[in-house]
């Protein structure tokens, strides 16, 4: 499937990994995307995932594996799908191939009669947001404290592990961000928070502190998240 708003896509596919040597090398690409984590989706667990009819697809430029989507069924009655881990390689991201693969995503999941895709973020990070957020149309339903808990790979080492839970509903228009008259409170983010970790993990920290104190406040004043903006941050609203 390629994106037609990018010529540099064209050559982009995804298909099923169906061989355990397609399940190995994606598991050596979300490796090399979250710097050597062994554990969040090992290919045992890949391949029975793949094998009980759930989605496990790689994004194939040419013959090169350079990206790779899982997700899981959720409960039968709740026609939803929760999207594990989707990665595309360092030196790739931030073309559009994130997007290539979620729309993919959505197709597959309705033609089998799934209206919603979960999955979760890191509140710290503005891009994710931004993507989920305003360009996907994704609404937040739940703030997650050290959801993961302890985390040993390159981006996560040595932070907690909070996480926004979003919900894509597939066959509706996407959520627009709220208009300013709307707007009661917002929570700021920091712009480049995996420069921050690095150089000042300090502050980072400190964010990680001030980001949750915020948006669970809002939540128990009974506001609600309702979308994302690129200067102000999370941006809340009564409901």
């Amino acid at each position: 499937m390629a994106d037609p708003a990018s010529d540099e896509n064209t050559r982009i596919e995804i298909r099923p990994l169906e061989s355990i040597a397609q399940i190995h090398e994606a598991a050596d690409v979300l490796r090399e995307v979250w710097a050597g984590d062994r554990d969040s989706m090992p290919p045992n667990l890949m391949r029975a995932l793949a094998h009980s009819g759930n989605y496990v697809v790689g994004m194939y430029d040419g013959g090169r594996m350079v990206g790779a989507s899982i997700a899981f069924f959720a409960p039968p009655s709740a026609r939803s799908m929760h999207s594990h881990i989707t990665g595309v390689l360092p030196g790739l991201q931030s073309k559009g191939l994130g997007r290539v693969l979620k729309q993919h995503q959505r197709e597959w999941a309705l033609a089998r009669g799934v209206g919603h895709i979960t999955w979760t973020f890191d509140p710290l990070v503005a891009r994710n947001a931004h993507f989920n957020l305003r360009v996907l149309g994704a609404r937040i339903t739940e703030y997650l404290v050290d959801h993961y808990g302890p985390m040993d790979d390159g981006v996560n080492r040595g932070d907690e592990t909070d996480r926004l839970m979003v919900s894509w509903a597939l066959a509706a228009p996407p959520a627009p961000t709220p208009a300013d008259e709307r707007v009661v409170a917002s929570v700021a983010v920091p712009h480049e928070i995996e420069t921050m970790r690095r150089e000042s993990p300090t502050d980072a920290a400190a964010w990680r502190a001030r980001v949750r104190e915020g948006f669970l406040a809002r939540l128990a004043e009974g506001l609600v998240a309702a979308g994302f903006d690129d200067e102000r941050g999370y941006l809340f609203v009564r409901p």
